[in-house]
């Protein structure tokens, strides 16, 4: 369904135009033609996979498609992702058969140092204070990040994927069950409901969060669209960083960012981290980010195992997969942060060596009792980590008809960033928070996430893109959900690689994050497994959730696509 169909079906009084043509921005003699390859997008929220499938239609990049994506998730799905945070994405070029990682996490203020989240008495903050601060925003990266991807790879204009975003946000779009449940939820807890213009803009006059269905326009946010559609360097200069400088200036704790810290900010591209598993390669994306260093060493420490003899419905396939995340996590909390400023050990956390010794130390028949970090080669001494977990994220998958393919997580943080919506209709990210709120250990060793101006943050965003053995696309998965993100993810992986689930089936598989001693599994799990895994001795603790929101794109073997959306969010998994 185009996205002009799709809009009337949901709000037909409310839209009356379609999405308009666009034209290759390398040659505008004429719009590029489409390829012959099947196509998908499976996203958070089905006006945004909609936007996603027309810019493929119209014979776009999936970077094409992931611009037109990410402008409709910022506004439907606000309290997940939007123009006021950061983004992993990892691109597969069909031709060439590279895979590229486009970092565009958040940075720090220049004027940020390592006492940043101490309070006067030298002792780390709260982290609701933390998060309802300005001092939580950091650079925004996303914008920049895109406009770098789509300067190296995109096929239609840079505005053609603002189209569907600027006139969503015109004509007004159903608030979802989701969006109204966590309008809800952080009403209790936070200024999202008391500070103009959110709270006019998610609450009504009587402070009640709109309910499911509420039409809402957003036409401050179509303007913002506009300047940036004109030259993405709007969003960094001018009005719009004003803006941004502004409000994360403002009580409580007003924040140190600058113009100069938005207009200075640039987006890295790096080479993707792969890990052989198997027959296949796992590449995901590299520090500042955690996903590809503790996918890695799951799948490297899991690789030891039969796992296709263990399925999801026997103790053992999830025992191995429990023990293996923890020990994983724990090298993670340890020994990840920006490379530009830490030694981050990245090669000897998924050697093969080091990983056969981490594997030796998961018995089938009982658990680690204490899951530490262990010292890969080359590893500094460090402190354990105290950053918190947060899930303000989103995650889509994208393959263009040219076989080219994008996995990419979006983030603002926490649920609706930090709470503080712009004149221009985007709320800003609590990014900064990531960061160790204590920099340093007893003996004054620095902590490789500790705050640093300049600096970007741990992140655990995971968006991978798995190649087969003749190195060729065979899927690409990632989720939101703050250091869970990890667990899901690879959740996927085994369920797809060793179980030989589909991808619907892999992402409805019950949650399962082992981070620490602790085992959080979600509502569902079968009774039996559970009382095994307690036999083995696993401290479980079941929750009435686990915010994943995983979306796969995956190729079958006779060449065609199959998608998975998690049913825990809003999303879809459609082709063109």
């Amino acid at each position: 369904m185009h996205l002009d169909r799709l809009l009337a079906a949901t709000i037909l009084p409310l839209l009356l135009v379609a999405c308009s043509g666009g034209e290759a921005p390398h040659d505008a003699s004429a719009a590029p033609a489409a390829g012959s390859e099947e196509a998908m997008v499976s996203a958070a929220h089905p006006l945004a996979v909609e936007a996603g499938l027309e810019a493929l239609r119209r014979g776009g990049d999936a970077v094409d498609a992931a611009i037109a994506v990410q402008m409709v998730l910022g506004l439907v799905e606000p309290q997940s992702s939007g123009l006021g945070g950061g983004a992993f994405m990892v691109r597969y070029d069909a031709q060439t058969g590279a895979v590229t990682v486009y970092d565009g996490r958040e940075t720090a203020p220049a004027a940020a140092t390592e006492e940043y989240w101490l309070d006067g008495n030298g002792d780390p903050l709260g982290f609701v204070d933390a998060w309802q601060s300005g001092r939580s925003t950091g650079v925004p990266g996303a914008v920049a990040m895109l406009a770098m991807a789509h300067e190296e790879h995109g096929r239609l204009d840079w505005s053609a994927g603002f189209e569907a975003g600027i006139e969503i946000a015109e004509a007004g779009f159903p608030i979802s069950g989701r969006t109204h449940s966590q309008a809800t939820r952080v009403a209790q807890i936070s200024q999202l409901s008391r500070r103009e213009p959110a709270r006019s803009y998610f609450y009504d006059e009587e402070g009640n969060a709109h309910p499911e269905g509420f039409i809402r326009t957003n036409p401050a946010y179509a303007g913002t669209l506009r300047q940036i559609a004109a030259d993405w360097r709007n969003f960094y200069t001018g009005e719009i960083a004003a803006q941004i400088v502004a409000l994360a200036g403002d009580e409580p704790r007003g924040g140190v960012l600058t113009l100069e810290d938005l207009a200075s900010y640039e987006p890295v591209r790096r080479e993707a981290l792969c890990m052989p598993y198997r027959i296949y390669r796992v590449c995901s994306a590299p520090p500042p980010s955690s996903g590809a260093v503790a996918l890695g060493a799951i799948m490297g420490m899991l690789e030891g195992f039969e796992m296709s003899a263990f399925g999801p419905d026997t103790v053992e396939g999830w025992h191995f997969f429990i023990e293996a995340s923890r020990l994983a996590y724990a090298d993670r909390d340890q020994y990840v942060g920006d490379p530009a400023f830490a030694d981050v050990p990245v090669d000897g956390l998924i050697d093969h060596g080091y990983l056969t010794e981490r594997r030796r130390l998961i018995s089938p028949s009982g658990v680690i009792a204490e899951a530490s970090h262990g010292t890969p080669p080359g590893a500094p001494e460090l402190m354990p980590d105290s950053a918190p977990d947060n899930r303000g994220t989103s995650h889509f998958s994208i393959r263009d008809t040219f076989g080219n393919v994008v996995s990419m997580t979006s983030t603002v943080e926490a649920f609706f960033g930090n709470n503080r919506m712009t004149e221009g209709g985007f709320l800003l990210n609590n990014q900064l928070t990531d960061f160790s709120f204590l920099p340093r250990n007893a003996d004054g060793q620095t902590h490789p996430n500790a705050p640093a101006g300049g600096k970007r943050p741990r992140s655990s965003m995971s968006p991978a893109i798995v190649l087969d053995a003749e190195g060729d696309f065979l899927l690409a998965t990632g989720s939101p959900g703050g250091a869970s993100i990890i667990a899901y993810t690879a959740k996927t992986l085994v369920a797809m690689l060793d179980w030989g689930l589909t991808p619907q089936e892999a992402i409805e598989l019950p949650n399962v994050v082992a981070r620490g001693d602790v085992v959080r599994i979600e509502s569902g799990f079968d009774a039996e497994l559970l009382k095994g895994l307690r036999a083995l001795g696993h401290d479980i603790r079941g929750e009435q959730g686990e915010n994943s929101g995983l979306h796969i794109i995956r190729m079958t073997a006779d060449g065609t696509l199959e998608g998975g959306a998690d049913p825990r969010r809003d999303g879809v998994a459609r082709q063109p």
